[in-house]
């Protein structure tokens, strides 16, 4: 269910709050269940996000600042074209970007706190892959709903942009970048471009990349699992996911860039394409997708932080320092 676009007020202006919890309250009545009790908010500068408890159960309301916005549009395209791996929501405001979903479950930082066992990730990446190769052909389609494009061929003038972003940067100020690295990445923009075009020769398709895959945007459920949070993602190179992906399970698991299991995880997502790709210029090909990815998570935080909230301040070091990590060692 999509709605025509109204401008979006303050999120702490009680008429707002009126407005959205009408909303809700009315599209529960549609699917036949109501509201019990007072939401529970979470603020962040890029969304809020409520718990609202119904008759049937929790069910989660959230609204995406401008820079998010279409991650309400994308949930709806991603429930009709991939309905097994993700939550279905219960209705969408694509134009106010507010989405309603039911509760997910359990997520899969919850279930490998109680179980650790990084054979679910093995099983759960080809899931995600298949998700991809689904909506790829779809790709042009989310564009026009919005979804940010960061596929490879643009990539280098959306850096070459950024880099000229100095408020973005925090450019010489405490915790943002230092001129030096700001003259490095400027000194790399032909090698970026280089990378970019590389990358673009494998003819690997653009589908939809999270720029976010851990953890905690997964839940488990008895039939399998189901991404979710997409307020990050882009239309890219698809291998660009492994960047997130495979960090934050190091993180977790306090694994080494050479350890076995990281590169299982690599092979597990990328057997999806091997009916019609190489496998070792599959490899090559996510060396290069997780390099340029840096760029792309310094986008997605760029957009996420256009907002007024003096809230934004204690993430806006994330720009300048995931151009940094260009520069850092990948995952694998």
């Amino acid at each position: 269910m999509t709605e025509t676009s109204t401008p979006r007020t303050d999120w702490a202006d009680p008429h707002w709050q009126a407005t959205a919890l009408e909303w809700v309250a009315d599209r529960l009545d549609r699917s036949g269940r109501r509201v019990t009790g007072p939401v529970e908010p979470r603020v962040r500068p890029w969304s809020l996000v409520w718990r609202v408890p119904t008759d049937s159960g929790d069910v989660w309301f959230k609204a995406n600042n401008p820079g998010t916005r279409h991650e309400a549009a994308l949930l709806a395209e991603l429930a009709r074209l991939t309905p097994d791996r993700v939550l279905h929501p219960i209705a969408v405001d694509s134009g106010r970007g507010w989405s309603l979903l039911p509760d997910g479950g359990p997520s899969l930082r919850d279930t490998l706190a109680a179980e650790p066992d990084l054979s679910r990730w093995e099983r759960l990446l080809p899931g995600y892959a298949a998700l991809q190769l689904t909506v790829a052909p779809h790709a042009q389609r989310l564009l026009a709903l919005g979804v940010p494009d960061h596929r490879p061929a643009g990539l280098p003038e959306r850096f070459e942009v950024l880099l000229d972003d100095e408020e973005a940067l925090l450019l010489g100020a405490e915790n943002g970048m230092d001129p030096e690295l700001h003259q490095r990445l400027r000194a790399y923009r032909g090698e970026f471009e280089a990378l970019c075009g590389r990358l673009a020769d494998f003819g690997v398709p653009a589908s939809i990349q999270h720029d976010d895959l851990h953890d905690g945007n997964v839940f488990v459920a008895a039939d399998g699992y189901r991404f979710f949070d997409w307020g990050d993602a882009s239309v890219a190179h698809p291998f660009g996911t492994l960047l997130v992906t495979l960090r934050s399970v190091a993180y977790a698991g306090e694994l080494s860039a050479d350890d076995p299991a990281l590169l299982r995880l690599r092979e597990a997502y990328l057997e999806a394409w091997t009916d019609r790709y190489d496998r070792a210029a599959l490899r090559e090909a996510a060396g290069l997708a997780m390099r340029v990815t840096a760029v792309s998570r310094a986008l997605s935080w760029q957009r996420a932080l256009v907002t007024p909230d003096p809230a934004r301040a204690e993430y806006a070091e994330a720009v300048p320092g995931w151009l940094g990590e260009l520069f850092a060692p990948l995952p694998v």
